[in-house]
């Protein structure tokens, strides 16, 4: 009988399967009745899923996938997957983003994206609490070459190192670009800080830290490859179980259509 790490190693990958499969078959023109909806996606191999200065695969590879659809208005639904660690809390071999929004075009150059998202745990430990969560968010673009967002977190949980303590809200500030240094190549860079606002004095006081990545890109055609040197505060274990993301390379091989 298969061990459990071996059945969550399965679901992980059932997971994000399937997200592939429904990508591929969008990818064959599936005819579709909607008037107006575009089909879009895409898969990537990563060799460290970090997310908010922090790895939820410790360290290790992991496999992600996204499909959406877009409506003509700017709105648009999709599904995001990754594998990730088990052994991290909440026991989860891979996480599950369902998203939807509204974009806006500001003119020629600038666009503004309004934004919810659930993030849930498929697969996580019985004997673990939900770690499942939902954001709001706006984001504001300058073609492909600047975003910076805005996300509020009304029931983000809150650890401490290892120890779960409680709920409470969370705000995270985001900025990230781009710059094209010669044909295919760009320079990448990003910086963030997520506040937890906390709960009481003690260790459920509010936190906070800072993280950020710069690094190189190659794309050519539907194809992407990133490399980048990702740094956070030591302050992100007031916040999270995971191990931090700091002084620590990654390399991610992206398909999108």
């Amino acid at each position: 009988m298969p061990s459990a790490p071996i059945e969550k190693l399965r679901t992980a990958l059932a997971l994000v399967g399937c997200l592939l499969l429904a990508a591929r078959a969008a990818r064959a023109d599936v005819p579709t009745p909607l008037a107006g909806v575009s089909v879009g996606g895409g898969a990537a191999l990563t060799s460290d899923y970090i997310y908010r200065g922090v790895s939820e695969s410790d360290g290790h590879g992991a496999v992600q996938a996204d499909l959406h659809v877009s409506g003509s208005g700017g709105s648009f639904l999709g599904l995001w997957a990754s594998s990730r660690d088990s052994d991290l809390q909440p026991g989860a071999p891979a996480v599950l983003d369902v998203y939807l929004g509204q974009r806006f075009e500001l003119g020629s150059s600038w666009s503004a994206t309004l934004g919810a998202r659930s993030h849930s745990y498929p697969g996580a430990s019985e004997y673990e609490p939900s770690a499942d969560y939902q954001e709001l968010s706006a984001a504001f673009s300058y073609l492909d070459r600047w975003l910076v967002s805005f996300t509020a977190i009304p029931n983000a949980v809150r650890y401490w190192v290892y120890t779960r303590l409680s709920r409470s809200p969370a705000y995270v500030a985001d900025a990230s670009g781009q710059w094209l240094i010669g044909r295919h190549f760009f320079v990448t860079g990003g910086a963030g800080y997520y506040y937890s606002s906390g709960t009481g004095p003690g260790i459920e006081r509010s936190t906070g830290y800072a993280y950020g990545n710069l690094g190189v890109a190659y794309e050519l055609r539907s194809w992407r490859l990133d490399l980048g040197y990702f740094l956070a505060q030591d302050a992100a274990r007031r916040s999270f179980p995971y191990p931090i993301a700091s002084s620590r390379l990654a390399a991610t091989l992206a398909w999108r259509f």
